[in-house]
């Protein structure tokens, strides 16, 4: 959620920035304006009328005590009563309204994003080079047939297109890379959570992606005494809320969490030919990281979970970029981002494995997460994250890019000690 103190006092700049991510909020920004000025002139005619109340009441007991008619007094307590009621009704209107408006505004895209999409995405730096091979490579879905690492075939009869099952070495592999993720964190200082795959509205509605998203997920009908509750996207939409209605110290932050969960998507379906496998599913594996940093230290926050993306890839031996996102790219949710993308070899270009974003204090505000400062201001956090990493992109590369002439793949260096073995045959 935006800063309504920021809107009100530059309202074109917010159109404008609003404006490069594709945004046009002209109406959405007018509207805000209206009602926050009418919510304001309802609260200071409410508490007017109701200081006239309390003025009012205290006649009545001298008007008894001298005898006089409080009939009249009585007829103006009951017309300022009913003000007082419509009033507070309207109030009650106005303020649901304008946190409907507030909360579907997208995040402000930081001012040095180039404006626009996809096109104007501009990569910052290569590491590696790609994979050369003097053999014809196969394909991650045909390698991971013969060498019996994945059943697609059995996944979509259990669940349908989108699903895969891991089978023996496969299995063992994806849980290698994750392990391989998580002592890598854990070393550098993250806090481990595992946090539960079914989330309550408010989840959703803090981590940016409610109410406007809340049909990209898969909910659960719960019975009626229950709450209702969706499976997580990503565990940043669980991390995120965590402190959430908490007011921190400033010696508690950072706080720097990752979870493991596997992600529910419903997206699966609308992938190109190109896209075969498990490069988009229903459900995949991710390692999430979240930091909840101080306004001021946000942009190192940041820095440090690009690196760690950045050399968890590193560590596999990929080839890939670092991509800064043009603002209408970034997220809703999202002030900036930048994407890793690494090489599949058969796909022809890259595919992003961490997408690492920073939110600023926009979810910070719709969670009502803050921190108390020395000198007692109360401030709101900011909020950021990172993939580190999704394996659904990891496993096709890995194999792709490790393969060899015979059909085996080499197992990178890191995740040998995990697998006891060197090459998967």
């Amino acid at each position: 959620m935006l800063d309504i103190k920021y809107i009100k006092e530059k309202p074109d700049e917010v159109l404008a920035r609003l404006k490069t991510k594709g945004k046009d909020a002209t109406e959405e920004i007018a509207a805000i304006l209206r009602l926050d000025q009418e919510r304001r002139k309802l609260i200071g005619d409410t508490e007017a009328i109701k200081a006239e109340q309390n003025q009012t009441n205290k006649l009545i007991p001298q008007y008894k005590k001298e005898g006089k008619d409080t009939a009249e007094i009585f007829a103006r307590m009951k017309e300022l009563g009913a003000k007082v009621k419509a009033d507070e009704e309207r109030l009650r209107e106005v303020e649901t309204q304008l946190t409907s408006f507030m909360l579907a505004l997208p995040n402000l895209p930081d001012p040095d994003l180039l404006p626009g999409g996809k096109e104007n995405n501009q990569p910052l730096r290569y590491f590696g080079e790609p994979r050369k091979f003097d053999f014809e490579p196969k394909n991650h879905v045909d390698l991971c047939t013969s060498l019996g690492l994945i059943d697609y075939e059995r996944g979509a009869k259990l669940s349908g297109s989108g699903f895969w099952i891991y089978s023996g070495m496969g299995a063992r592999l994806e849980w290698a890379i994750l392990n391989y993720f998580i002592d890598f964190h854990i070393k550098n200082g993250y806090q481990f959570m595992l946090v539960p795959h079914m989330l309550g509205y408010e989840c959703g509605l803090t981590a940016g992606q409610f109410p406007k998203f809340q049909d990209e997920v898969y909910w659960l009908e719960a019975a009626e005494d229950e709450r209702r509750r969706f499976m997580l996207p990503t565990a940043e939409t669980a991390l995120v809320s965590l402190h959430r209605n908490e007011i921190l110290t400033e010696q508690e932050l950072p706080k720097k969490y990752i979870s493991y969960t596997p992600c529910f998507r419903r997206e699966a379906g609308s992938y190109r030919s190109d896209e075969r496998g498990m490069v988009r599913g229903h459900q995949f594996n991710k390692v999430e990281m979240v930091q909840y940093t101080l306004p001021e230290k946000s942009d190192e926050a940041f820095e440090e979970l690009v690196t760690n993306a950045e050399n968890l890839v590193k560590g596999l031996g990929f080839h890939f970029r670092t991509v800064k996102l043009a603002a209408e790219d970034c997220s809703a949710t999202m002030a900036r981002t930048y994407d890793i993308e690494i090489n599949i070899p058969s796909m022809n270009g890259y595919k992003e494995v961490s997408s690492v974003s920073n939110g600023r204090d926009y979810q910070a505000r719709r969670g009502m997460i803050r921190v108390k400062r020395e000198n007692g201001k109360i401030d709101y956090v900011h909020t950021l994250n990172g993939s580190g990493l999704a394996t659904s992109r990891i496993f096709p590369a890995l194999v792709e890019q490790n393969q060899n002439a015979d059909g085996s793949v080499t197992v990178p260096e890191v995740l040998r000690k995990y697998l006891g073995i060197d090459i998967i045959r």
